[in-house]
C-alpha cells in the first residue's frame, strides 16, 4: 500500500456553517453564560433605586428688540447660526444656570441627605449631580428645547426642570441689560475723547491763524478753496500737456523723414504726394508726364536741334522746376508745423508746472491751517454720529422688551418611574450574555486543540481515518446486524480489510493514546461485525490493568488470558462462546501479582501465533499506550494497529505521540478510527451515518409496524446498557465453553 498523503490544506475562508458547528457544540457554555448574564441583569434592576424624570419645554430665539427702532432694519443677529443651539445646550449645563438652581432648590442639603451622610454637599459635587441628570433635546427643524430632569423624587424632578428654565430665562435678560449698559459706557467715553480732541483743534486754527496773519475774510477764502479745490484742474492741464507732446512728436518725425530724402528727389516726390496731396503738385507732375511723352515723341521723328525738341525741353526744365519749388514749400511748411507745435507743448508744460508751484506755496504757506481744518470737520463729523449712535441706543433701552425666552410647557411631576426599566435591562442583559457566551465558545473553541475533523486527523497523524463511530454506541452484539451503529462498524471493516498491508496477517490490536477513548467497545463490535460475515472471529481481553471485555459480555472473569500463560489452565478451558456461533471470548482473567509484565514473555508471542492460525481473525485489546508497555509489546506481537481516537477529548499532541510510538515498536498502524462522535451537534459527520439511520428506519417501518413500539428518543431504537442480558435461549447468559 502506498505511503498515505494527507490532503493539502484548505486555503478557503471559513464557511458560516463553520461558524454554526461552532455554536451547536458549544452551545452549553453559550446558554450558562447567557443564564448567568441575564440573571445578573434581573438581580441587578432589581435592586436599582427608582428614578423619575420630568421635562419642560422652551423656545430661544436671538436677542431682538420687541418693536422697530433704528437698528431694526440693520439688525443682522437673525440669521441661521448652526452653532449657536449647541452653545445655549453649554450655558443651559454652565455653572452660571445650574448653580442658582441648587441655591434656590437647596439641592446641597437635599442631595446631601439622598447621596451623603445627611449634612450639606459640596457645591462642586453637587453641580456634578445635577449637571448629570439634567439633560437637554432639540425638537427637530425647530427653536424649541426640551429640559429633562431625572432625579429620585418626582416633585424634585419637576422644580427643577421649571427651575434650570427659569434661571436661564434671567440669565438671558441681565446679560442683555449688561451688553446695554456696556455699550453706552463705551460710547459715552469715546464722545469725551472726541471732544477734547476737537478743542485742541481749535486751540491749534487760531494759533495758526495769528501766526499766519489769516483774518476771517481769508479764512473763509481758504476754507472755500479747501473745499473747491479740485484735483481734476491739474489732470486737465496734464492731459493737455500730454496732447501737444504727441503732436510735436509727430510733426517733428515726419519732418525729419522729408529731410533725410532730400538726396532722392524721386521718392521724396512720392512720399510728399502721399504725405500730403497738394492740388498744384498735382497739377505740375501731371504736366510734366504729358510734356515727357510728347518729347519722347519729337524726338524720335526730329534731331536735337530741330526747334520743336529744344522749345520741349526748355519747358520740362521749366516744369521740373516748378515741382522742385513746391516740394521744398511744402516741407518747410512741416518744419513750421513742427515748430508751431513745439511752442504750444512748451507753453502747456509751462503752465501746468505755473499751477503745480502756485499750488505747493500755497500749500506751504497755508498747509498746516488746512490739516488743522479737515481734521476738525472730520471729528466734528464722529461726535455727531456718537450723540446719534447713543440717541438711538438710549430709546432702545427704554423700549420694554422680553426676554428671547418663552417657556412652552411646565414641568409635570410623573409619579411612573423611568429607572430601571426591566424590558429595556434584560434585553441588554440578554444581548450581551449571548455576545460574551458566543465570543467565550469561540475562544475556548480557540484553545480546544483535540481532534474534531477527520482533516485533523489526517492532517497532524499522516493517518488514514478508517471509521467514524457515533456516540452512545452500545454492543452490537445485543442490537443485532441491523441496528443502524452496525453499518458504522461495517464500514470500519471494509477500509480495515483494504489498509492492511499485509494481507496475511489477521491479528490486530486495537490501541488509543489515553483512557476512556472506546476502545474496548470499538475493539468488541469490530469483532461482532466480523464474526456475522460468518468468519470465525476471537477476542482477547488483554488489557490486563483495567479489562472491561467480561463486562461487556456480562460474563465470568474468574478464568482468561492470565491463567493461560502462567501454566495454569490450557486454552480450551479460557475461551469462551458467545451467542454469535463465529465469535469467541478470551477473557483477562485474574491478574495476580506475579504476573505484571506476562505479555512480554515468550508464551505471549507464542499464543498469537497459535490463535492466528486457529482463527480467522483475533482482536487483542489493550491499556492505553502512553505510560503503560503492554500496549507497545501488543503492538509488536500483531500484523496491525488501530488507533481510536475519542473525538473532542486529549490533545492532538497526545494522539500524534501514541501514533509515533506504534510506528517506532512495529509500523504496522492500520489507520485511525474516530469515536463517540455526537453527530446531533457536529453536521459535518451526518453523511457518514445519518443516512443509513434513515435508511434503516424506514425500512423497518415499512417492512414491521411495531418497530415503532421500540424507539426511543428521536426516532431511534432504545439502546441496551453495556450489562444488560438477554433472556433469550443462547444468549449471553447462557454462553458455553467451547472445548
Amino acid at each position: 500500500m502506498e505511503k498515505f498523503k494527507a490532503p493539502e490544506e484548505s486555503q478557503d475562508k471559513l464557511h458560516f456553517l463553520d461558524y454554526w458547528r461552532v455554536i451547536r457544540i458549544r452551545k452549553a457554555i453559550i446558554f450558562t453564560v447567557f443564564c448567568i448574564v441575564l440573571l445578573s441583569s434581573a438581580i441587578f434592576t432589581n435592586f436599582m433605586p427608582e428614578k423619575f424624570r420630568s421635562f419642560a419645554r422652551m423656545d430661544i430665539q436671538k436677542d431682538a428688540p420687541d418693536i422697530g427702532t433704528f437698528e431694526s432694519y440693520s439688525y443682522s443677529g437673525m440669521g441661521f447660526d448652526p452653532y449657536w443651539m449647541q452653545t445655549q445646550f453649554e450655558i443651559i449645563k454652565s455653572t452660571a444656570v445650574l448653580y442658582p438652581v441648587i441655591y434656590d432648590l437647596n439641592l446641597q442639603l437635599k442631595y446631601g441627605e439622598k447621596y451623603g451622610d445627611g449634612t450639606e454637599m459640596k457645591l462642586d459635587t453637587t453641580y456634578k449631580i445635577l449637571s448629570g441628570s439634567v439633560s437637554l433635546s432639540q425638537t427637530r427643524n425647530t427653536s424649541i428645547i426640551k429640559v429633562s430632569a431625572t432625579t429620585y423624587d418626582p416633585d424634585l424632578a419637576a422644580e427643577i426642570a421649571n427651575k434650570v428654565v427659569e434661571k436661564y430665562k434671567l440669565f438671558r435678560t441681565n446679560k442683555q441689560k449688561s451688553a446695554t449698559g456696556r455699550g453706552l459706557e463705551s460710547l459715552e467715553g469715546k464722545v469725551s475723547e472726541v471732544q477734547s480732541e476737537i478743542t485742541q483743534l481749535e486751540d491749534l486754527i487760531a494759533k495758526i491763524k495769528k501766526e499766519q496773519n489769516i483774518d476771517d475774510y481769508s479764512s473763509s477764502e481758504l476754507d472755500a478753496f479747501v473745499l473747491t479745490e479740485d484735483p481734476g484742474t491739474i489732470q486737465v492741464l496734464a492731459r493737455e500737456e500730454a496732447t501737444e507732446k504727441r503732436v510735436y512728436l509727430s510733426s517733428k518725425r515726419l519732418y525729419d523723414q522729408l529731410l533725410a530724402l532730400k538726396d532722392q528727389p524721386r521718392k521724396l516726390q512720392e512720399v510728399v504726394e502721399t504725405v500730403s496731396p497738394d492740388v498744384r503738385l498735382t497739377q505740375l507732375l501731371t504736366d510734366a508726364s504729358v510734356l515727357e511723352t510728347q518729347l519722347a515723341g519729337d524726338r524720335n521723328r526730329f534731331t536735337d536741334d530741330h526747334p520743336d525738341v529744344r522749345r520741349g525741353e526748355i519747358m520740362q526744365e521749366s516744369i521740373s522746376s516748378q515741382i522742385i519749388r513746391r516740394i521744398d514749400g511744402i516741407v518747410e511748411g512741416y518744419r513750421v508745423r513742427t515748430d508751431e507745435a513745439k511752442q504750444k507743448w512748451d507753453s502747456t508744460t509751462q503752465e501746468l508746472e505755473n499751477y503745480k508751484e502756485v499750488m505747493r506755496m500755497r500749500n506751504t504757506k497755508y498747509a498746516g491751517y488746512i490739516t488743522a481744518k479737515r481734521d476738525l470737520a472730520r471729528e466734528k463729523k464722529i461726535l455727531d454720529s456718537l450723540k446719534l449712535k447713543i440717541a438711538q441706543v438710549q430709546i432702545d433701552n427704554s423700549i420694554e422688551r422680553e426676554s428671547e425666552v418663552y417657556p412652552i410647557d411646565p414641568g409635570i411631576a410623573d409619579t411612573k418611574p423611568v429607572s430601571p426599566s426591566w424590558p429595556l435591562n434584560l434585553i441588554l442583559g440578554g444581548i450581551i450574555g449571548f455576545t460574551i457566551g458566543v465570543g467565550l465558545a469561540f475562544f475556548i473553541e480557540y484553545l480546544d486543540t483535540s481532534v474534531k475533523t477527520i482533516d485533523d486527523v489526517e492532517r497532524a497523524l499522516q493517518a488514514p481515518v478508517l471509521g467514524v463511530i457515533p456516540q452512545n454506541v452500545g454492543a452490537i452484539i445485543e442490537e443485532g446486524p441491523d441496528s443502524p451503529h452496525a453499518e458504522a462498524y461495517r464500514v470500519l471493516r471494509t477500509n480495515l480489510l483494504f489498509s492492511r498491508k499485509d494481507k496475511n496477517a489477521n491479528t490486530f490490536s486495537v490501541v488509543s493514546g489515553g483512557a476512556g477513548e472506546g476502545k474496548s467497545t470499538t475493539l468488541f463490535n469490530l469483532a461482532t461485525i466480523f464474526a456475522q460475515n460468518n468468519e470465525r472471529v476471537l477476542v482477547v481481553d488483554s488489557d490486563l490493568r483495567r479489562p472491561s471485555i467480561h463486562k461487556i459480555m456480562g460474563i465470568s472473569n474468574s478464568l482468561g488470558l492470565t491463567n493461560y500463560l502462567l501454566g495454569q489452565n490450557p486454552l480450551e478451558e479460557v475461551i469462551q462462546t458467545t451467542k454469535i456461533p463465529t465469535l469467541d471470548v478470551l477473557p483477562s482473567g485474574k491478574l495476580p501479582s506475579s504476573s505484571m509484565g506476562i505479555l512480554n514473555s515468550p508464551q505471549m508471542k507464542e499464543l498469537v501465533e497459535i490463535l492466528g492460525k486457529r482463527y480467522d481473525y483475533v482482536f487483542f485489546d489493550s491499556p492505553p499506550i502512553m505510560g503503560i508497555s503492554d500496549a507497545s509489546v501488543l503492538a509488536s506481537l500483531v500484523g496491525h494497529t488501530v488507533q481510536v481516537i475519542q473525538y473532542r477529548k486529549y490533545p492532538q499532541a497526545m494522539t500524534i505521540r501514541a501514533k509515533q510510538l506504534v510506528q517506532k515498536i512495529s509500523n504496522n498502524l492500520a489507520g485511525v478510527v474516530l469515536n463517540n462522535i455526537n453527530m446531533s451537534q457536529d453536521s459535518d459527520y451526518y453523511y457518514y451515518s445519518g443516512y443509513y439511520y434513515d435508511y434503516y428506519y424506514s425500512r423497518n417501518e415499512d417492512s414491521n409496524p411495531d418497530a415503532k413500539k421500540n424507539k426511543g428518543k428521536n426516532g431511534k431504537p432504545a439502546k441496551l446498557s453495556s450489562g444488560s442480558r438477554s433472556e433469550k435461549p443462547g444468549s449471553v447468559s447462557e454462553i458455553k465453553q467451547k472445548y
